[in-house]
């Protein structure tokens, strides 16, 4: 396994931003797991327990392996890494993993699975959910739109495009709400590459109503951003939770594909949100 990253920056070691040789045979030294602690204590979350629960939902779209036979078999796969893991993985290097299957032959469906589940959780340092389906079993994305109001549609001047919490507000003394508000307007940056990130983002509460306006400057202040979905995606559940005080918040972002991978974060203040793997329009 590739050396562990404990910093919010040490990331160089990694393939982000390199060159580097496919391999097209297996190998989990490829995975390269990047610490949780550093970004977090960034936004005042540090050791014991999290103040909030998720999972990061992950799809790939560009998955094949050989049969016993050495025929190809090409399969779409669903990994679930839970937000208490203490590492995620970095993106480039799970693409290059899933391509070290290409030319390895595996007896089963089940086989392959099994292997992906006990590297990446040996990466994240807890258990990963892992799904593959062949496209011979036709399986189906469905494509859905948040069951929300868009806050896209606001006619408003939007100046900042780094994140600053003070755009956040809610009513002190007002009508509470319960509600799910979200926007396509999310663009982050790649912390090492700077490459844009493109996503849809929702956000669901119960409690002080949060100002819309407020909300969709603060979604588009990211837009200038250094950070990996993950973070960005804790950060605003972060800012949220001190500016507005909702007794309940989810935030969710499916961030579009890179790589023939799409990543979904998903940090909820309890348990028990439901929460479908559904896929955005642009992903």
């Amino acid at each position: 396994m590739s050396k562990d990253i404990d910093d919010a920056g040490g990331v160089a070691a990694s393939p982000l931003g390199r060159a580097v040789s496919y391999r097209d045979q297996y190998a989990p030294e490829l995975l390269f797991p990047i610490a949780r602690i550093g970004k977090r204590e960034e936004i005042g979350v540090g050791g014991g327990s999290l103040p909030f629960v998720g999972e990061d939902i992950w799809n790939a779209y560009e998955l094949s392996w050989l049969n016993a036979r050495g025929k190809p078999v090409v399969a779409i796969g669903e990994f679930r890494v839970p937000a208490a893991s203490p590492r995620l993985v970095e993106s480039k290097s799970l693409k290059l993993y899933l391509n070290s299957f290409n030319q390895e032959r595996f007896g089963s469906r089940e086989a392959v699975e099994q292997t992906i589940a006990r590297d990446l959780s040996a990466a994240a340092g807890a258990e990963v959910g892992v799904r593959i389906a062949t496209l011979d079993t036709r399986p189906e994305r469905v494509i859905a739109y948040p069951e929300g109001e868009l806050l896209d549609t606001l006619d408003i001047d939007i100046d900042t495009y780094s994140p600053v919490a003070g755009l956040l507000s809610a009513e002190e003394n007002g009508e509470e709400a319960s509600e799910v508000l979200f926007s396509h307007l999310l663009k982050s940056n790649c912390l090492v590459t700077g490459q844009p990130d493109w996503g849809t983002v929702i956000v669901a509460y119960c409690g002080p109503r949060i100002d819309r306006e407020g909300l969709l400057r603060y979604i588009v202040s990211f837009r200038q951003h250094n950070e990996f979905h993950e973070q960005c995606v804790e950060r605003i559940f972060m800012d949220i939770t001190r500016q507005c005080a909702p007794k309940r918040l989810a935030v969710w972002a499916r961030y579009t594909r890179r790589g023939g991978l799409d990543i979904n974060p998903f940090r909820a203040s309890h348990e028990g949100w439901l929460l479908e793997n559904v896929a955005e329009v642009r992903q």
